[in-house]
């Protein structure tokens, strides 16, 4: 059956690089002559980007599939793309015979020619590349969703091949753009009005640069320097690619984030290398050490996963250590699940689920105390924000600092700030996982008093 309505309706899973591909996906079939809209119902094509990272993930994509087969019968055609694609494959076909496309991340570039075969009534059609493809997936066509902060992703694809990670399988090989095209990128950004950009990388901190012309650190001084930027952004970082350089980088330009989120895993050595890591608990606290030597006060996040294959009790105090020891501002903790093709998946010793679960809750406990006290020292301080959402039922404003902390806070105005504008906020009461405040009126000289601390966070 040739499809003859373009129109599409496309929902993503996943993280930060799924949101941004679908950016780009949206982007590449409004230049095919597509048209967007709002719900399945409405849509002639239906498509998916989906994640495999987390538990179930596969089965997720096929139970969101199974919910609208029905809408098969009416004509609809239904796309599967990301990691699920790639991890699954042509499998996805002889499961859900009502999909017409499978592509996976690497295999994007070609999306224009997939459409002239669905178009065509092709009903099985595939974009699945191995782990050699040595191109990237850049258009500029991207549709961004947001109209001050915008993604930009520097490197592609994983050769790390931690133990318990799928990605390298489902995105391939590593593959960096050219500094001057992620630069071209930035600068056509700032033309456009945004003024928040955060690079992007499975490993963005891998990155090197096809032309040979810029390191990491010195491409996030380019962007820095790119005229009406504010804000540069980067994630995720691998510690053992994190060079002191990046350091360096962030104190001497102001419009690097004083932010870094430095994934660790584990606290423990013996866990880390049973996760194939590359480093251990001494080599990531010397970075640690690095940034918490910076001139700029740097806020620190990481990864914690509980409950890995082999994780005694003393594996996991170590890791309660770590946190204590380091003061991150915030922990993104889960508990180990086995994912397909990994070596982790065939390992002994395999952790109870509800000796996970414990785990994490005591992880999660411990950390929110931490930051309850991390979060108090912000309380006096002048800190920027930029606005991303009012709330006048609570009669406040949201936004995020350049340390990546939410800050909810109110004005002396019935006129709320538009989103995007950036304001000076005195912190005033804090909470474990955000700050409030009141804006300071600028031009008012008793908004900021005499050796009053302003801080940039």
């Amino acid at each position: 059956m040739a499809l003859l309505d373009k129109t599409f309706y496309l929902e993503t899973f996943g993280c930060q690089m799924n949101a941004h591909d679908s950016e780009k996906v949206i982007g590449t079939l409004l230049r095919e002559g597509y048209r967007q809209v709002e719900t399945e119902v409405d849509a002639a094509l239906i498509l998916y980007n989906t994640c495999s990272i987390r538990d179930k993930a596969e089965q997720k994509v096929f139970n969101r599939l199974n919910d609208y087969k029905a809408l098969h019968k009416q004509g609809k055609r239904f796309a599967v793309l990301g990691c699920v694609a790639q991890q699954e494959g042509e499998k996805i076909f002889e499961r859900a015979p009502y999909v017409s496309l499978v592509a996976g991340s690497a295999s994007y570039r070609k999306l224009p020619e997939m459409l002239v075969q669905l178009e065509a009534g092709n009903n099985r059609i595939a974009g699945l590349d191995d782990r050699q493809t040595d191109q990237t997936f850049e258009t500029e066509f991207t549709a961004r969703g947001n109209k001050h902060r915008g993604y930009i992703t520097i490197i592609e694809g994983c050769d790390k091949f931690c133990a318990y990670c799928v990605v390298p399988y489902t995105r391939g090989k590593e593959r960096s753009r050219t500094s001057d095209s992620v630069l071209t990128e930035a600068r056509r950004m700032a033309d456009a009005g945004y003024t928040d950009i955060q690079l992007l990388g499975q490993n963005v901190n891998s990155y090197r640069d096809s032309s040979g012309k810029m390191s990491f650190a010195e491409l996030l001084v380019a962007v820095g320097h790119v005229a009406g930027i504010r804000r540069v952004r980067f994630t995720t970082s691998h510690p053992r690619d994190f060079t002191r350089d990046i350091v360096d980088a962030i104190d001497a330009v102001p419009t690097l984030c004083d932010h870094v989120h430095l994934p660790v895993q584990s606290g423990s050595s013996r866990v880390l290398q049973r996760m194939q890591r590359e480093y251990t608990l001494e080599w990531y606290l010397e970075r640690i050490a690095w940034i918490q030597a910076a001139r700029r006060p740097i806020s620190l996040t990481t990864d914690i996963i509980v409950g890995f294959p082999g994780e005694t009790e003393e594996d996991f105090e170590q890791t309660l250590s770590l946190l204590a020891q380091v003061g991150y501002d915030a922990v993104f903790a889960f508990k180990y699940s086995a994912r397909p093709n990994t070596p982790a998946i065939s390992m002994e010793d395999s952790i109870p689920e509800e000796v996970k679960s414990r785990r994490l809750q005591a992880l999660l406990e411990f950390q929110r105390e931490i930051q309850r006290t991390l979060y108090s020292r912000h309380i006096g301080e002048i800190v920027e924000v930029m606005v991303e959402g009012n709330n006048p039922a609570r009669g406040q404003v949201s936004g995020r600092s350049s340390q990546n902390k939410v800050v909810n806070f109110t004005v002396d105005s019935p006129i709320y700030p538009a989103t995007g504008t950036y304001m000076l906020v005195r912190i005033t009461q804090s909470f474990p996982n955000s700050l409030l405040g009141e804006a300071v009126i600028l031009g008012q000289p008793s908004a900021i008093s005499a050796g009053e601390e302003i801080c940039v966070v």
